[in-house]
């Protein structure tokens, strides 16, 4: 079954904002680091953050500083990507996943992924 499952894409204006969510349905992440990655159409996978199993150590692509926020919320067993300031070159399918090393910024540290949810930013 799925592992984990990716909400909130859809289309935007530049300068506009989304919230992504990703959630786990069938089992817990507690100890996992979470991270958030995207794809551009003709590009590859790219980091875009990634939050530690504890929630308070993040860590952004320097193209998401100071306008991208990831948060875990524990409990619910989910992570969230704010995203401000949305422009063009930010379109991509946005996939969600789960390091069980407990923090990671590369594809290789992840082994868990979500089917991804388009994000399109009009001009």
């Amino acid at each position: 079954q799925v592992q984990l499952v990716e909400s909130g894409g859809g289309l935007v204006q530049a300068g506009g904002s989304l919230r992504l969510s990703c959630a786990a349905p069938g089992r817990t992440f507690s100890t996992y680091g979470l991270g958030w990655f995207r794809q551009a159409p003709g590009k590859e996978r790219e980091f875009v953050a990634a939050v530690g199993w504890s929630g308070g150590r993040t860590d952004y692509a320097d193209s998401a500083k100071g306008r991208f926020t990831i948060s875990r919320d524990l409990a619910q067993n989910t992570v969230h990507l704010q995203m401000n300031s949305l422009n063009p070159e930010d379109t991509a399918v946005y996939y969600c996943a789960a390091s069980s090393k407990g923090f990671g910024t590369r594809i290789r540290e992840y082994g868990y992924w979500g089917q991804g949810t388009q994000v399109t930013v009009s001009s």
